[in-house]
């Protein structure tokens, strides 16, 4: 989870450094110098001071909005886009459709796609359809646990997935893009002071009614203002107690935060969770991979009993073996499984070879306190199975031996 939101709060924050730079006499990008720069600062950094300091006067009134409109006055009052280059959102557009182009729009009108409905299509679709998914349900669930814990409450996520699929099928009959909780609108939000489902509804049709009715106020929201929300966005999303946390952590986490972060912002979200859970879940094999040992005793009858803690599943089959010395053990041999288990199949193969090796010495392994799953899986070891079927217990392995 803090890999995830670092490394978003870092994609915005590059994404940002891009209204920084302006066209120089050559057509290529540069960066601002001068008066133009030190403008763009103050505009950036006013914006960021309002935000900040609004709330403690005053929360009747969204920050946010006030230090866009305060900061948009300012601008359009002092005429300082005759001063200097002032980038406005109508300069976002593309720059063959700034003459006479506008960001207003219409409402959508129904249409079904007129796209071949055949499985060469099917099989076109389905690839990146699936990607947007994921990419679209893992960005709305990690939002949704960030928004959780600062509000400290609890969201539903199968009714977030539910419904985000459900809209995201109805748009497209209407010529609309995917989308997905965004956690830039989202931070807005909560920081405004929004809770309940109200703020994004009235996120959503404000929203509609500017594009709708007032693009041209808009257009003339100068671009320092919305970098300057963003640069609070960024500073609300990064989580800066990761720096405390980190020298508390041990290094494998501490790898895992990192490499989660670094692939947000090199690749994208998508391919920085599947990295995360795979890398997470090998460090956790390889953690407890070290976790099972045996404490040793010879009982009244000269048997000795080899009492396990910690799991046997592949990844710490190796040092399970290890624990054993089948030359020198005496004649009858005990694995107590009271406090371990055996979590899949790979854990019942090395008890199979075990058993074997045991056998090639003349010896009898005893096995007590094993599921009953265990026991019908195992082929070598199960006549040395000392079943206790009060003592044993009931839980369940999964195994490829099934079925």
């Amino acid at each position: 989870m803090l890999g995830f939101v670092n490394g978003l709060a870092i994609v915005i924050f590059l994404a940002q450094l891009g209204q920084f730079k302006v066209l120089d006499s050559l057509g290529n990008q540069a960066w601002m110098q001068g008066e133009m720069l030190y403008l763009m600062l103050g505009l950036v950094l006013l914006t960021m001071a309002i935000i900040f300091f609004l709330p403690k006067l005053t929360t009747a009134v969204p920050a946010s909005l006030v230090a866009i409109v305060g900061v948009t006055a300012l601008v359009h009052g002092l005429d300082l886009e005759a001063r200097t280059v002032i980038d406005f959102v109508r300069d976002m557009l593309p720059a063959d459709q700034k003459d006479g182009a506008t960001l207003a729009g219409e409402l959508p009108t129904f249409a079904i796609p007129m796209v071949p409905f055949t499985l060469e299509t099917f099989y076109i679709v389905l690839p990146t359809s699936i990607i947007l998914a994921l990419v679209g349900l893992i960005e709305s669930l990690l939002t949704l646990s960030l928004i959780d814990e600062m509000t400290d409450t609890r969201g539903q996520g199968n009714r977030e997935c539910l419904g985000q699929g459900l809209a995201n099928t109805v748009n497209g009959f209407f010529g609309g893009m995917g989308g997905c909780a965004m956690i830039g609108q989202s931070m807005i939000n909560i920081n405004s002071g929004g809770r309940g489902r109200l703020s994004g509804i009235t996120a959503a049709l404000v929203l509609l009614g500017f594009i709708l009715f007032a693009a041209p106020l808009i257009e003339m929201i100068p671009l320092a203002a919305l970098v300057g929300v963003m640069f609070i966005v960024v500073i609300g999303t990064f989580e800066w107690a990761s720096f405390r946390i980190i020298r508390g952590i041990n290094k494998e986490d501490a790898f895992v935060l990192f490499l989660v972060t670094a692939v947000t912002v090199i690749s994208d979200l998508a391919i920085a969770v599947v990295v995360g859970v795979i890398v997470s879940a090998l460090v956790f094999a390889w953690k407890h991979a070290t976790h099972i040992h045996a404490r040793t005793h010879t009982d009244d009858d000269g048997w000795k009993v080899y009492e396990l803690e910690g799991p046997l599943f592949f990844g710490s089959v190796l040092h399970f073996k290890d624990l054993f010395d089948p030359q020198n053990d005496p004649q009858d041999v005990v694995i107590d499984f009271n406090e371990s288990r055996v979590w899949d199949s790979s854990g019942v193969d090395a008890i199979d070879g075990l058993a074997g090796k045991y056998k090639e010495q003349g010896k009898k392994l005893h096995i007590r306190h094993i599921s009953p799953e265990c026991r019908e899986l195992m082929t070598k070891a199960q006549e040395y199975v000392e079943m206790n079927l009060n003592e044993d217990p009931r839980y369940h392995i999964a195994s490829d031996k099934l079925g």
